[in-house]
């Protein structure tokens, strides 16, 4: 069974599933939380309160552990139960830190477990047991931008930019073919964003905000706070997007000379502010949250030659 996953700062994401990307880690049952996995004696539980941005996500068991609930939850759409099931797992990696961590990542989940061993777990009390068998790892731009290849293959240049939690990803593609030596992972996402409207707010309106009560301001869906709060807001996510697309320019990308394709969750909050910047002037925006994931799934199948 092939199961894609992108194993985001702020969120983890698969073809039917999104959570956040944070783990509670108890020696007893959680008291809490609304699915349970056990693994090594160990129980966790999903949490709203992520794991804080960490460049290498084989420094530790978490993701790891995230990756067994991906795997869980995609399990819980087949109609049938297997004793142990053979799982090919797709994911991506920030196309800077792609090179130097593709094989580290590919070993954390496969090659530093001998090939026959079985991994075991239970989830919400029922037991699990898989086998990864193959690791694809890709870039995540270039997952998300395969979902649209269709639509922007005849454009003579196509930047990708993929705004995450923490990292804001680019590449290029050239009369269709990705250029890999015009691309990187600038640490600009949206929880930088997130935390220099904590802390303003705190500081000037003595008001705490979560970074849902932000996207919910950003996205015109509040109505708790004054105008004060809300106008900070969205004065301190328009200098956020200025900011990026000055660091865009000093690296070479004059986005009013190409076709731009945004994508990730950070894209989805700030489309706005980007056309209000006045230097992009043709875009497309792929809404799909999901869409890394989806793309993951079509290059190992295009790998493998199979769909």
């Amino acid at each position: 069974m092939l199961i894609s996953v992108d194993h985001g700062n702020k969120q983890m994401k698969t073809k039917n599933h999104i959570f956040t990307s944070g783990l509670y880690e108890s020696d007893t049952v959680p008291s809490f939380g609304q699915d349970i996995l056990k693994y090594n004696g160990k129980y966790y539980s999903v949490i709203q309160k992520r794991i804080p941005y960490m460049k290498d996500k084989t420094a530790d068991e978490r993701f790891f552990i995230l990756t067994l609930f991906a795997i869980a939850y995609e399990l819980q759409h087949l109609p049938e139960k297997k004793e142990i099931y053979d799982i090919q797992l797709a994911a991506g990696l920030p196309p800077k830190h792609f090179s130097g961590l593709s094989e580290r990542f590919a070993d954390y989940f496969k090659k530093r477990r001998n090939e026959t061993e079985i991994i075991s777990f239970e989830f919400n009390q029922k037991p699990i047991s898989i086998h990864i068998n193959d690791v694809l790892l890709v870039p995540q731009c270039y997952g998300a931008a395969v979902t649209r290849y269709e639509k922007i293959k005849n454009y003579s240049r196509v930047y990708i930019i993929d705004i995450g939690g923490f990292t804001l990803d680019y590449l290029l593609f050239e009369n269709g073919k990705i250029d890999l030596s015009v691309c990187d992972s600038l640490e600009n996402g949206v929880i930088l964003m997130y935390n220099n409207i904590i802390s303003g707010v705190s500081s000037t309106y003595d008001k705490l905000l979560s970074e849902r009560d932000i996207d919910d301001i950003l996205l015109g869906k509040d109505e708790l706070f004054d105008d004060g709060v809300r106008n900070y807001v969205m004065q301190q996510a328009e200098n956020f997007v200025v900011d990026i697309v000055n660091s865009l320019r000093e690296r070479g990308l004059d986005l009013t000379s190409a076709k731009v394709v945004f994508t990730g969750g950070g894209s989805i909050l700030l489309e706005q502010f980007f056309m209000k910047t006045g230097r992009i002037k043709d875009h497309l925006l792929i809404d799909d949250i999901a869409a890394n994931v989806k793309g993951f799934e079509m290059l190992y199948y295009m790998r493998n030659g199979s769909r």
